[in-house]
C-alpha cells in the first residue's frame, strides 16, 4: 500500500539571518515551518571554520535539536573568509590550500549532521591566468575526486552546482556538471538543481529535473531574480517542476536561497514558506 505524500522537506539558507545568534537562527527557521538550516560557513567565522571548536559544534547541534530541525548541509564553500581560495587556478599552492579547506568544511558538515555540500562558489572556480576552461575542469574534477573520498566517510555528498555564464565560465549547465560527476564516478559526488542558475539551460525546468534526476540530490529555490518567494511568478512558473519532483518521489531537501536580504529574515522566511505551500496546494496526486 502506497504511503500518502506528506510534502517536501524545506530548509532555510542562513545568509539572510547573518548577524543573529545561531540559536536565534534555529528558532526562526523552525517557527517559519522549515525543517532544516543550510549554512554558508562564512557567516559564522572570522578567519575560518577551524575556529568553531568541537564543543561549539556540539552546542550548535543541540540548538538544532532543541528547535526540532536539522542541518541540511553547507553552501558558498569558498566564500571568504578565508580569502584567496581558488580550486582551478594554475597555482599549485593555492589549489592545495583551497582543497584542504574544503576538507575542513567536510568535517564541519559531518559534525553538524549535514548531508550535502553545494559546490557553487563561482569566483573560486572561474578560469584565470590564461588557463583554459578544459584545464580548469580538469583541476576541478581531480580535486572533487579526492574530496569525495573524505566526504563519503563523513556521510556527506558534494554537489557540483551548475552556474550561469554570468557568474563563471566553468560548468554552466546541468549536462556539464553531470559530465564531471560521471567522469569522477564516486557516489559522494553528485549535482543539484537551482531555479535561479538556469540561464544557460535550453530545456524547461521539469525536463532537466527528470533527465538528470538520479544525480539531483538537492534543490535551491527563490524567485528568478533572486528575491524571496512571493513577489514574482514562482507559483505559476515552478509548478511543473515541483510536480515532477513529487511524481519522482523526491524526498531530499528543498532549500530557500535568496540574494536580496533587504526585506529582513522574518519576512523572507515566512513569506517564502507561504508561497511554497501555495505551490504544494496546486500539485496533483
Amino acid at each position: 500500500m502506497e504511503t500518502k505524500w506528506s510534502g517536501f522537506k524545506y530548509a532555510l539558507c542562513n545568509e539572510s539571518m547573518q548577524g543573529m545568534a545561531w540559536e536565534a537562527q534555529c528558532a526562526l527557521a523552525a517557527r517559519a515551518g522549515y525543517k532544516g538550516i543550510e549554512i554558508a560557513p562564512f557567516t559564522l567565522v572570522k578567519e575560518g571554520v577551524e575556529e568553531i571548536s568541537p564543543a561549539r559544534r556540539r552546542q550548535m547541534v543541540s540548538a538544532l535539536k532543541g528547535a526540532g530541525i536539522e542541518c541540511a548541509g553547507l553552501h558558498w564553500l569558498l566564500s571568504p573568509p578565508p580569502p584567496g581560495l581558488h580550486v582551478t587556478t594554475p597555482d599549485d599552492d593555492t589549489r592545495r590550500r583551497s582543497w584542504e579547506y574544503v576538507g575542513k568544511l567536510i568535517d564541519f558538515c559531518g559534525d553538524l549532521g549535514g548531508t550535502v555540500m553545494v559546490f557553487g562558489s563561482p569566483k573560486g572556480r572561474t578560469t584565470q591566468k590564461g588557463l583554459s576552461v578544459e584545464e580548469a575542469q580538469k583541476h576541478l574534477a581531480e580535486g572533487l575526486a579526492r574530496a569525495a573520498i573524505q566526504a563519503q566517510t563523513c556521510g556527506v555528498k558534494i554537489l557540483l552546482e551548475p552556474l550561469g555564464h554570468n557568474q563563471t565560465d566553468v560548468v554552466n549547465t546541468t549536462a556539464e556538471a553531470i559530465k564531471i560527476v560521471r567522469q569522477v564516478s564516486h557516489p559522494a559526488l553528485q549535482t543539484m538543481f537551482d531555479f535561479h542558475n538556469t540561464v544557460d539551460e535550453t530545456e524547461p525546468f521539469q525536463v532537466i529535473i527528470e533527465k538528470y534526476f538520479p544525480h539531483i540530490c538537492h534543490v535551491h529555490v527563490q524567485e528568478m531574480d533572486g528575491q524571496y518567494l512571493g513577489p514574482g511568478n514562482a507559483v505559476q512558473d515552478y509548478l511543473k517542476a515541483f510536480q515532477t519532483l513529487k511524481d519522482l518521489n523526491y524526498n531530499r531537501w528543498v532549500s530557500l536561497e535568496v540574494f536580496d536580504f533587504s526585506p529582513g529574515p522574518q519576512k523572507i522566511a515566512l513569506a517564502s514558506m507561504k508561497t511554497l505551500k501555495k505551490i504544494e496546494a496546486k500539485l496533483g496526486c
